[in-house]
């Protein structure tokens, strides 16, 4: 299998079929056997409904069906656990990242890349760009989050939480083994882990819409805080070898 697609789903019923369909469209115009698992969060819509649905339609669709909401990191590492391809993409289920940017991390990996990372802030890459911009406040609250995991966790990245991140499967196998944090700031431990094993991250420019959809609230970002405080003291107590 050459590339698996992990899409966490809370709440996501009035996108996922949309999105999921779109994805697939995608991918099976490609020259490479792929896979997609929807990993259910414990939703209280109907999303587990459509993922069934959808996995009874598309041939290459997986579900993962959690009846207790656990958050979107313990979801994503559920997803990574039971993915077979030699890369592993998860990807957020609204679309905000266009799967099409696929086609720009192929040559990172063939010039030495162990996994790559879309961005929205263009101090991590020319050309990128938010068409759609989150509200202030978030905007606001981003910028302060920003600042703080700088400084303790991983400097020198400056977006950690795009939903488009794509693992070769032997460096996913060495991360996620280490990882503690289930909810929002799962994506900083990654990174945190993956330069610990002193693995090779790229980047590239994504060209992100916001979504009115999103899940993302304002105790979020607090149990966000939280989480990166837990990191670092992972981090600095040596927990990640």
């Amino acid at each position: 299998m050459h590339l698996s697609v992990i899409i966490p789903a809370y709440n996501e019923s009035k996108t996922l079929k949309e999105k999921v369909s779109e994805y697939n469209q995608y991918l099976s115009a490609q020259n490479y056997d792929y896979e997609i698992i929807i990993v259910n969060d414990g939703s209280l819509d109907d999303t587990a409904e459509i993922s069934k649905c959808l996995e009874n339609e598309i041939s290459r669709i997986r579900l993962i069906d959690n009846q207790i909401n656990r958050g979107k990191g313990a979801a994503v590492k559920q997803g990574f656990q039971n993915a077979t391809g030699n890369y592993q993409l998860f990807l957020d289920a609204d679309g905000a990242t266009s799967i099409n940017h696929l086609d720009k991390v192929w040559e990172h990996f063939q010039n030495g890349a162990d996994l790559v990372i879309g961005t929205r802030n263009s101090l991590d890459a020319d050309g990128a760009w938010q068409k759609i911009k989150q509200p202030f406040w978030k905007r606001s609250l981003g910028k302060f989050g920003n600042i703080i995991i700088q400084t303790l966790s991983v400097p020198g990245i400056w977006d950690t939480q795009c939903g488009f991140k794509i693992f070769k499967a032997e460096a996913i196998n060495n991360i996620i083994p280490q990882q503690t944090v289930n909810r929002w700031a799962f994506d900083v431990e990654l990174l945190v882990i993956a330069r610990k094993k002193k693995l090779n991250i790229a980047k590239i420019p994504v060209v992100w819409k916001n979504s009115n959809l999103s899940r993302v609230g304002l105790r979020g970002y607090f149990t966000s805080l939280k989480e990166i405080l837990k990191i670092f003291l992972n981090k600095i107590s040596g927990k990640y070898n």
